[in-house]
């Protein structure tokens, strides 16, 4: 089955005034479509067609020279926004609780030690890319990645991702990722970050 671009959960504005509504539809419904209508014709008639994102991100070495640059950007760019929209809500932010607090205070502190090591993350990224919580086996960790790649390509499981490509807030923003971040955590739903750390 091809990839579609899944429809929010929420309005385009319900993130106001941390992340705007013209950027969410050009985030969602131009971005993320590109990435779907080129990992789709890249996989159309292979082998490949019809798995999903995930697992195509875990096989990469396997797939022919010709297409895995293309699948690697554009099936990770399905994955990693599909995780992204899901991973944001209305009257999110705050802080994790249960299991995944107690982890997050274990491995970085307090949940402020978190945000502060994600952001120096997705600043220190150079030019796109992500700041990802991820579980890399036995732990929690913060690592970062360039373009749409994802961790679970190298093995680890990804919890939340900040997406730092410009498109992602340049029009509220302009050149602040900083200030980006920080608005991007009062949007996060712990709930689904602390769902994805229960099936680890």
């Amino acid at each position: 089955m091809p990839y579609r671009v899944p429809d929010l959960r929420y309005p385009y504005d319900a993130l106001e005034p941390y992340i705007d509504e013209a950027t969410m539809r050009l985030h969602h419904d131009k971005h993320h479509q590109a990435y779907v209508d080129k990992a789709n014709a890249a996989l159309e008639d292979t082998e490949w067609e019809g798995l999903r994102p995930k697992e195509v991100l875990t096989m990469l070495d396997e797939l022919p020279d010709e297409i895995r640059a293309t699948v690697r950007n554009n099936a990770g760019g399905q994955y990693n926004h599909c995780m992204l929209w899901r991973s944001m809500k209305p009257g999110g932010g705050g802080d994790p609780t249960g299991a995944l607090a107690e982890a997050v205070d274990a491995t970085f502190g307090s949940a402020d030690d978190l945000r502060s090591q994600m952001k120096k993350a997705g600043i220190g990224q150079f030019g796109s890319g992500y700041a990802w919580l991820v579980h890399d086996g036995s732990r929690l960790a913060v690592v970062s990645t360039p373009n749409q790649d994802n961790p679970i390509s190298d093995g680890m499981t990804p919890l939340l991702g900040v997406d730092v490509w410009e498109h992602a807030y340049y029009l509220k923003y302009q050149n602040k990722r900083p200030d980006y971040i920080d608005a991007f955590f009062q949007t996060v739903d712990w709930e689904t970050v602390a769902e994805r750390f229960a099936e680890v």
